[in-house]
């Protein structure tokens, strides 16, 4: 039987320190704060517009992103962002994801100020005296969202886990892609600074896979992914980097002549662009007026949030060096070319016609699926296959290269 978090003298010692301890200096204001004081109103422009209603919220996942690591946990008010609760290191070893013991940690930690928010609520609303910290809580929630934060803060409780060595990395793996992918994008006439979208999706992981079916870099579900790509039992291109790059910018300019914003439309990647028309027409064209007041079925936190990680990402992608001091070792962009099939071949017969290892073919082609790489099928006539360079790579003329563009503007 699984021992409770109170069996367990580690745990109980570490919950008693992190939620007994005087912490009202540290309260509601992040805990840790940065030397560099963001200026967002400079990095803003006119495609990428910062509402100073959503400046908490950029501010959050900037901390989320270069502040807080994976150590860390952040207790905060899921709807006013600036209100941030506490925030605590994890007990025991630091792995990818929670441990148990980590899990009782954290669940006890948002059970407290679950219980202290109640008690507060309880006492506003029937004016009772408030305690100095009550009283300090209560005024950073009216700052944040006036006497409506107070109503029912403890059912707005969240945690947020710090991503400061993920998005470390990720940067160092953008250098794999960015030029690429700013090529694409500008070829399809959006700004090319959509490149740091995949900070938000994915970290720049190839196999990124998301509860809700989302695949690759890009983060496509299957069903919007056969819109633009190949997505099949023997290939999916939501796993290519490149091809769901140009599958990103069409879909992204399609968005924006839709809905008019960039704003709305980067939001529809996560929320759609249906539900953003719906937005639209209830609250108009301001991206904090409806990141404050849209109530659709599907407008959760994430969509809420989905433009302020955006913009957060972007900033602190353009001034990495100032939130990593150590440097940003950005890797190496992929070596390839790309050529596309006029006829369909097996994996084998086009290693042998180009001289090029089978495991070497695999790994510059990540939309292979099984059936592919054992044989079963073939790779289909105009598919595009991509051609790690090296000694060994240049292909024979009986397949054309392609150097045109490979995506043509949408």
């Amino acid at each position: 039987m699984r021992q409770s978090a109170w069996q367990r003298q580690p745990l109980c010692a570490a919950l008693l320190l992190a939620i007994f301890l005087p912490i009202v200096s540290l309260l509601l204001t992040g805990c840790t704060t940065s030397a560099i004081k963001p200026d967002y109103a400079k990095s803003a422009t006119r495609d990428f517009e910062i509402p100073a209603r959503l400046e908490p919220n950029v501010d959050f996942w900037r901390k989320v992103y270069s502040e807080w690591s994976r150590a860390q946990v952040a207790i905060h008010d899921d709807r006013y962002m600036d209100v941030i609760y506490q925030v605590a290191t994890l007990p025991g070893p630091i792995k990818p994801s929670y441990t148990g013991r980590q899990q009782d940690f954290v669940d006890h930690l948002k059970a407290s100020w679950r219980g202290r928010l109640t008690q507060l609520a309880q006492k506003v609303a029937s004016n009772a005296t408030l305690t100095s910290e009550e009283r300090a809580l209560a005024a950073q929630l009216r700052k944040a969202g006036g006497t409506a934060a107070l109503i029912d803060p403890a059912e707005r409780v969240r945690s947020q886990r710090g991503l400061r060595e993920r998005f470390h990395r990720g940067l160092e793996l953008s250098g794999r892609y960015d030029k690429e992918f700013r090529e694409i994008f500008r070829r399809h006439g959006v700004p090319d600074d959509l490149a740091y979208l995949p900070h938000v999706e994915s970290s720049f992981q190839l196999n990124a896979r998301s509860s809700a079916g989302a695949a690759g870099m890009w983060q496509f579900i299957r069903s919007t992914g056969r819109h633009y790509m190949t997505v099949n039992g023997a290939m999916d291109e939501r796993l290519d980097p490149f091809i769901a790059a140009d599958a990103a910018a069409r879909y992204l300019a399609e968005a924006h002549r839709q809905l008019g914003s960039w704003p709305l439309a980067i939001t529809s990647y996560n929320h759609g662009v249906g539900g953003m028309n719906n937005a639209k027409r209830m609250h108009g064209n301001d991206i904090g007026n409806i990141v404050q007041n849209y109530q659709g079925r599907y407008f959760g936190f994430a969509s809420r949030n989905f433009y302020a990680e955006f913009l957060a990402a972007r900033y602190v992608a353009r001034n990495a060096n100032a939130y990593f001091p150590g440097g940003i070792s950005y890797e190496a962009p992929v070596a390839h070319k790309p050529l596309r099939l006029t006829r369909s071949q097996t994996l084998s017969a086009f290693a042998r016609e180009h001289e090029i290892p089978v495991h070497e073919l695999i790994r510059a082609n990540p939309a292979w699926r099984n059936p592919i790489r054992d044989g079963f099928a073939p790779i289909p006539a105009g598919s595009i296959v991509w051609l790690p360079e090296s000694p060994k790579a240049a292909p024979r003329k009986r397949e054309p290269r392609v150097d045109a563009p490979l995506f043509g503007a949408s």
